[in-house]
């Protein structure tokens, strides 16, 4: 029998197997790290006297409790600053690597180091956040790991672990035009739940998956968390090899041949067999926005929000009742009636300069309603901030009255300075809407750069097509 993706990335970096059913023991290629999850860790190893075993190996950014306006002012904000200084002091005592705020190269940790090339095919990598999940569109197996797995990582380069399962997701045929890749995995969510794939590495395939760009590819992987998957995984090819070809740490001349030789070897082999496989019609997808506090209560734009009368499972329809209850949705009201009062368009899902692109595109020529209160643009690097400055895009967003911010996690989670109100509605192009992720009482519609420019535009939840 062959083997799948993940069982060969999980092979090459096996250290010991486990015996009589104990975990088995892997080397991490690349552990990311930032200011929420790492103190813990590093007093750890101050307390017992250790060094980390591979420092060349770990890599800092500020991202989640930090500031995305007047970042060369005292911050003030006594949590964040405090666990941003505890960060630097720890990175500069233990020879940790950081790019802090206000460096080029800084950025939420999912967006920076595929930028820099750190992210490549075949590798582990790891981060004391779900969200690491992003990085197996490169064809790496990356998942997120708890403080005391930060830990040992830092003190030992390896992780104890048992095999997760794999699943395959097929999403076969062309993609209708205006469907994005938020509008998959949201339609995947919907499909088979919040934990559809627990305890599972999903690796997505199809003509769908291979015609999306390197961008787009980290959406639908970033956004595996939220159907319970422990990672998702895109087989490396083309479209992996000239992203990467010529970032700062890619591989060079005579190493970049051998390394992609290597890297077309990571690909599921024909009799290969998942533990799970589900199959979507790229057809049949179209816009989705979430209507609930999970990401799998989504819908197509054009539905309307669920009655949970109509609902025979009951656990579902209790769940619907509480989560139409909290978001203040009447059952049975179109979604593109929904009045929104915030637009965010950021996060490690979609503040890459392709969602901004895409945005700014549409945005275009107008103004935001005038019912809109607000609209967050924010890059989820340094690097796409430059990017999107370069080419004008900044401009284009402060014409239609958007705020243009620093990179950082921002609205994405109630963290930071960029929180909604209660009963504040915003369309979110991040990954989570559960009830007081963007802050205490606000009401989070989940949403593609697309469907999130064009609600900005009208003022209820739109599509472009709408416009």
């Amino acid at each position: 029998m062959g083997s799948t993706l993940a069982e060969k990335v999980w092979a090459d970096h096996l250290v010991r197997k486990g015996d009589d059913g104990a975990p088995d023991l892997l080397y991490i290629d690349l552990m990311l790290m930032h200011e929420v999850t790492s103190p813990q860790a590093f007093e750890g190893l101050r307390l017992a006297g250790r060094k980390p075993r591979h420092v060349d190996q770990l890599i800092a950014t500020e991202d989640h409790n930090t500031p995305t306006v007047d970042i060369d002012r005292p911050n003030p904000d006594e949590t964040s600053a405090t666990q941003l200084s505890t960060l630097e002091r720890n990175c500069k005592e233990f020879g940790v690597r950081l790019h802090p705020l206000g460096d080029a190269d800084q950025g939420i940790v999912h967006a920076f180091a595929p930028i820099l090339g750190l992210t490549q095919p075949g590798m582990t990598i790891v981060c004391g956040d779900s969200h690491t999940s992003t990085h197996g569109a490169f064809g790496a197996l990356a998942f997120g790991i708890g403080t005391s797995e930060v830990e040992h990582v830092m003190a030992t380069q390896t992780l104890s672990l048992k095999p997760f399962k794999t699943m395959a997701v097929n999403v076969e045929g062309e993609l209708p035009e205006g469907v994005t890749a938020k509008d998959i995995i949201l339609a995947i969510i919907a499909k088979i739940g919040t934990g559809g794939g627990q305890g599972h590495v999903i690796e997505y395939r199809g003509e769908a998956i291979r015609k999306l760009s390197m961008d787009a590819r980290m959406t639908i992987c970033n956004m595996s968390i939220e159907a319970g998957a422990r990672a998702g995984m895109i087989a490396p090819d083309e479209v992996t090899f000239e992203y990467l070809k010529g970032r700062p740490h890619a591989p060079e001349g005579e190493m970049w041949g051998k390394a992609v030789e290597y890297w077309k070897t990571l690909k599921t082999d024909d009799d290969a067999v998942f533990d799970k496989e589900v199959t979507l019609n790229a057809a049949d997808l179209q816009p989705y926005v979430t209507w609930g506090t999970n990401p799998g209560q989504g819908a197509p734009i054009t539905a309307t929000v669920p009655v949970p009368e109509r609902i025979a499972d009951e656990t579902a329809r209790n769940a619907a009742a509480s989560a139409l209850a909290y978001m203040g949705l009447e059952p049975g009201t179109p979604i593109k009636d929904i009045p929104v009062d915030t637009v965010f368009i950021g996060s490690c899902t979609n503040g890459r300069i392709e969602d901004l692109r895409e945005a700014a595109a549409i945005m275009k020529g107008h103004h935001k309603a005038e019912s809109i209160h607000r609209v967050l643009v924010v890059p989820a690097s340094s690097r796409v901030r430059l990017q999107a400055e370069k080419e004008g895009l900044d401009r284009i967003f402060k014409d239609f009255g958007a705020e243009w911010r620093n990179a950082g996690c921002s609205m994405c989670l109630g963290m930071n300075p960029d929180k909604l109100v209660p009963g504040e509605r915003c369309v979110s192009t991040s990954n989570r809407n559960f009830e007081g992720r963007q802050g205490k009482g606000g009401r989070t519609h989940l949403a593609s750069p697309a469907v999130a420019a064009a609600t900005a535009i009208r003022g209820t939840i739109s599509c472009p097509a709408d416009l």
